[in-house]
C-alpha cells in the first residue's frame, strides 16, 4: 500500500508539474500500480488520490527514481524524453494511432488486478484528466503566464526553432482529430476497459508478463529515439549555413592584424624605423589617400610624429598657424593608441558643430580599422561609457562632456584604460567659465594616472612655457602655412594691405572700383557687394558678421544686387538643396534661405539645426554654395575655408576684435591643393582705425588660470567634484588617486 502511494503520488506530482507550452502534450505518466487489499483500503486510496490531484505536495519519497526532487527522471521528465513522447504520439501515421491506443488500454488494464470498478474509475478519471487537460492546452482556456525560464523552447538553438514550431503546429492538428474520435467512441471505449479488466482479473500472472514486456520494449524505444534525436539534432547543426565571407576580404582583415601586431612591437621598440606608416598599418595610409587626398605628409609632420618626445610618450604641446594640417598628426597618434597599445582615446573640442564634423570625418576609419567612434556632444553620451573587450573607443567630446566622462571614468576605477587625451583650441583654457572646466578636466586627469598622455594643439598659444609647467608637457613649434595668406584693411574705398615693416604697419593697395547706385549705396554702405563679387561664384567667400541676426540681413541685401546670371550657376544642386531642407523641416523652410539659396548664398550660425547645418556645409564644400554669411564660432576649427574671407566689423557682438579671435577668422582663408593664396579683407570706420591698428601689430593675449577669477564655477566646483569622487590627501594616503 505504502508502495503504491507513494507511486501514486508522484504520477500526480508530475502532472502538476506539466508546463503549459509543451508539458501537457509531452509528458508521459507512470503507470499506477496497486498491492492486493480489501475493498475498503482501495477505496480510500482512490479517494486519496483524488485529493491528491487537487495540488498536494508529495512529502516524502520511496523509490530511487525521486532521488532528484521534482525531475523524478531523466529518461522520464527531460526535455529531450518529452520530445520523443510528442514525438511517438503525435508523428505516427494515423493507422498506427490505434495500435498505440491498444497499448495504453492493456497496460493500464493490467495494473487493476483485484477490483474492476476500482480500475474501470481510475482509467476513466485518469482519461478525463487527460482530455480536460488537451482541451484545455488547445483552446486557450486557461491564462497561464509563461516565463522565461518555464518555457521549452526558451534554451533551445535558434537553428531548431523553427522544427519544433512545425511540430507544434501538426500536433495540434493531430490532437484535434484524436478529441473527435474519442468524443464519438468514448461509450464503446467504455465497454472495452470493462471486458479487458475481467479479462485481466481472470489471468493475472499474464497481463503482468506481457506489461513488463510493453514497458521495456517502450524504454528502449525511448532510448532509440532520444540517440535519434541527438544525431537529428547535431546533424542539423553541422549542415546549419553560415556566412560566407570574401576571401580576398578575408585575407585583408588577416594581413592588417599582421602589420598591427608588427607596428606594436616596433612601438615597443628602440628601432629607428617606424614602418610603413609611422607604427601604423599601411591601409591606414591607404585610407587616408582614399578619404581625405592625402599622399604625402608635410615635412613639419614627419619632423613633429618621431620626435623622441612623442617615441618616449610624453605629454606635447605644438602650435602652428591655421591650416597647417596639426589635425593630422593628432589623428595618427590617436590611431597608434588605438591600434598598437589597444588604449581608449579621448579627443576635446570646443562646440558641437565641430564634433560633428569630426564623427562624420573619423568614422570610416573606425569601420575599416576595428574601432568604436562614440559622439559625447549636446545630448549625446553614456556615463559611464560602455565598458568593451576587444574593440577600442575613440570619445569625441566636447569641453563640458568630457570633463564628465573623465569623472565617470574616475568614478569607475576605469581611468587607467585612457591611454591618450588629445586637446584642440588648446588656448581656449583661459576663456572664463569653460576654461576652467577644461583646467580642471587636465588636471584631473594629470594625477589620477600618470601614463596618460596629453596631446594639446592651437594656432594661437603665447605664454607657452606657463601651459609647459602645467601639463609637464615638451613644446613644439613651426610658421609653415600651406597657402600664402595676404591681411587688408579696408577703409572707406581704400584697401591697405597689412606690413609689419611699413611704418604704421599697413601700405596702400587699391581702390575699390564698383559703380555704385544711389540706393545700393544706402543699402551697402560697406561695399560688401562689391568685395564679394569679384570671388563668387568661381570661388569661396565668407563674411562675418557680429551677430546671427546680421547674418540673416547681410545675406538678403547681398541676393537683392546680385544679377541673375548668379541663379543659373548649378541651378538643379541648389533645388535639390531647397528639397532636402524642406523634408528635414518637415515641409517648411526658412524664408530667408528660400530666397538667397537659388542665388548660391546662405547665412551659418547656431540658430541652424544639427541637420540643416550640415547639409548647408556639404553644399558649400560642393561649391553649390558659394557664400557663406557667419558668426565667429565658424572660425573655431569647422573645416570650412575659402578664397577671400571678409570680416564685416572689427566686433563679436558688442565686444572689440581679440587678436586671438582675429587669428582665428582670418586663419579660414585658403584652400590648401585648390588656392594658391588667401585673403582678407577687414571692413573698418574712422573711429576704429586706431584700435585695429594696434590689434593687427600686437602680440597673442596670454592664457590665464579662470579657477579662482570664476570662482563659483572654478576652484569651489573643483573642490566639490574631488570630494563626489573621493579623491583626497593625508600623510599616510598610498592611493594612486590621492591628489589633494
Amino acid at each position: 500500500m505504502d508502495e503504491g502511494g507513494s507511486r501514486i503520488v508522484r504520477r500526480v506530482s508530475v502532472r502538476k508539474r506539466n508546463r503549459p507550452s509543451l508539458g501537457s502534450i509531452c509528458a508521459a505518466p507512470a503507470a499506477a500500480e496497486l498491492k492486493p487489499g480489501n475493498v475498503e483500503d482501495e477505496e480510500m486510496v482512490a479517494g486519496s488520490r483524488r485529493r491528491k490531484t487537487v495540488g498536494v505536495q508529495p512529502v516524502e519519497y520511496d523509490s530511487e527514481e525521486d532521488m532528484f526532487g521534482d525531475y523524478d527522471s531523466f529518461t522520464e521528465n527531460s526535455f529531450l524524453a518529452q520530445v520523443d513522447d510528442l514525438e511517438q504520439k503525435y508523428m505516427q501515421l494515423p493507422e498506427h494511432r490505434k495500435h498505440d491506443t491498444d497499448l495504453a488500454i492493456e497496460d493500464l488494464c493490467s495494473e487493476s488486478i483485484k477490483d474492476s470498478k476500482l480500475n474501470i474509475t481510475t482509467v476513466d478519471n485518469f482519461t478525463a484528466l487527460k482530455t480536460d487537460e488537451r482541451t484545455k492546452n488547445q483552446c486557450g482556456q486557461e491564462d497561464v503566464a509563461i516565463e522565461p525560464g518555464t518555457d521549452l523552447l526558451y534554451d533551445v538553438p535558434s537553428s531548431q526553432v523553427l522544427y519544433f514550431e512545425n511540430l507544434r503546429n501538426s500536433s495540434d492538428d493531430w490532437g484535434n482529430q484524436f478529441t473527435k474520435e474519442k468524443d464519438c467512441n468514448s461509450s464503446s471505449h467504455q465497454t472495452v476497459n470493462e471486458e479487458l479488466s475481467h479479462s485481466c482479473i481472470e489471468q493475472p500472472q499474464q497481463n503482468d508478463r506481457s506489461s513488463s514486456e510493453v514497458r521495456t520494449s517502450s524504454d528502449m524505444t525511448r532510448r532509440k529515439s532520444l540517440k535519434d534525436h541527438l544525431k537529428s539534432t547535431m546533424t542539423g547543426n553541422a549542415k546549419a549555413q553560415t556566412p560566407v565571407f570574401s576571401k580576398t576580404k578575408q585575407l585583408k582583415e588577416t594581413l592588417l592584424s599582421e602589420e598591427i601586431s608588427v607596428a606594436k612591437k616596433t612601438l615597443e621598440s628602440s628601432s629607428d624605423d617606424r614602418g610603413p606608416f609611422y607604427s601604423l598599418p599601411s591601409k591606414v595610409r591607404d585610407l587616408y589617400v582614399q578619404f581625405k587626398g592625402i599622399e604625402k605628409l608635410y615635412e613639419w609632420q614627419h619632423t613633429c610624429l618621431t620626435l623622441n618626445s612623442v617615441q618616449e610618450r610624453k605629454n606635447l604641446i605644438y602650435s602652428l598657424p591655421t591650416s597647417g594640417g596639426k589635425t593630422l598628426v593628432a589623428e595618427i597618434l590617436m590611431l597608434q593608441e588605438l591600434l598598437c597599445r589597444r588604449k581608449d582615446v579621448l579627443m576635446i573640442l570646443p562646440y558641437v558643430a565641430i564634433v560633428q564634423e569630426k564623427i562624420s570625418g573619423l568614422s570610416t576609419f573606425g569601420m575599416e580599422l576595428g574601432f568604436f567612434v562614440e559622439e559625447y556632444a549636446g545630448s549625446k553620451g553614456r556615463f559611464p561609457p560602455v565598458k568593451r573587450r576587444e574593440k577600442k573607443s575613440l570619445y569625441i567630446a566636447t569641453i563640458e562632456k568630457g570633463h564628465s566622462l573623465v569623472n565617470s571614468l574616475i568614478e569607475t576605477e576605469r581611468i587607467s584604460n585612457l591611454g591618450l587625451v588629445v586637446v584642440d583650441e588648446l588656448h581656449m583654457i583661459g576663456e572664463g567659465s569653460r576654461g576652467a572646466v577644461l583646467e580642471m578636466t587636465l588636471a584631473k586627469i594629470l594625477y589620477t594616472n600618470k601614463t596618460t598622455q596629453i596631446i594639446g594643439m592651437s594656432a594661437t598659444l603665447n605664454n607657452v612655457e606657463d601651459l609647459q609647467e602645467f601639463l609637464q608637457a615638451e613644446y613644439y613649434t613651426n610658421q609653415f602655412r600651406p597657402v600664402e595668406l595676404k591681411e587688408y584693411l579696408k577703409i572707406n574705398d581704400e584697401i591697405h594691405e597689412v606690413d609689419s615693416k611699413a611704418e604704421n604697419g599697413i601700405t596702400f593697395s587699391r581702390l575699390l572700383n564698383h559703380k555704385y547706385s544711389d540706393t545700393l549705396k544706402k543699402m551697402d554702405p560697406d561695399r560688401l557687394v562689391a568685395l564679394v563679387t569679384e570671388v563668387i561664384p568661381n570661388y569661396s567667400c565668407l563674411v562675418f558678421c557680429p551677430t546671427k541676426k546680421n547674418c540673416e540681413n547681410v545675406a538678403e541685401m547681398i541676393c537683392k544686387f546680385l544679377s541673375k546670371e548668379y541663379l543659373k550657376h548649378r541651378e538643379k544642386e541648389k533645388c535639390e538643396v531647397i528639397k532636402n531642407l524642406k523634408n528635414i523641416g518637415g515641409g517648411n523652410l526658412c524664408p530667408v534661405l528660400k530666397r538667397t539659396i537659388p542665388f548660391g548664398v546662405a547665412y551659418h550660425h547656431s540658430g541652424l539645426t544639427s541637420d540643416e547645418r550640415k547639409l548647408l556645409e556639404e553644399a558649400y564644400s560642393a561649391g553649390v554654395l558659394c557664400l557663406f554669411t557667419c558668426t565667429s564660432t565658424l572660425a573655431a576649427g569647422v573645416n570650412l575655408p575659402a578664397r577671400r574671407v571678409i570680416l564685416r566689423a572689427p566686433y563679436v557682438a558688442k565686444e572689440f576684435l581679440k587678436r586671438n579671435q582675429y587669428k582665428q577668422m582670418i586663419g579660414r582663408a585658403g584652400r590648401a591643393g585648390i588656392d594658391t593664396v588667401g585673403e582678407s579683407i577687414l571692413i573698418l570706420q574712422e573711429k576704429d582705425k586706431q584700435q585695429v591698428l594696434e590689434l593687427i601689430n600686437s602680440p597673442l593675449e596670454n592664457c590665464y588660470s579662470h579657477l579662482v577669477q570664476e570662482f563659483t564655477k572654478g576652484i569651489q566646483t573643483l573642490f566639490l567634484s574631488l570630494i563626489g569622487l573621493k579623491l583626497k590627501y593625508h600623510q599616510d594616503c598610498k592611493r594612486e588617486k590621492c591628489i589633494y
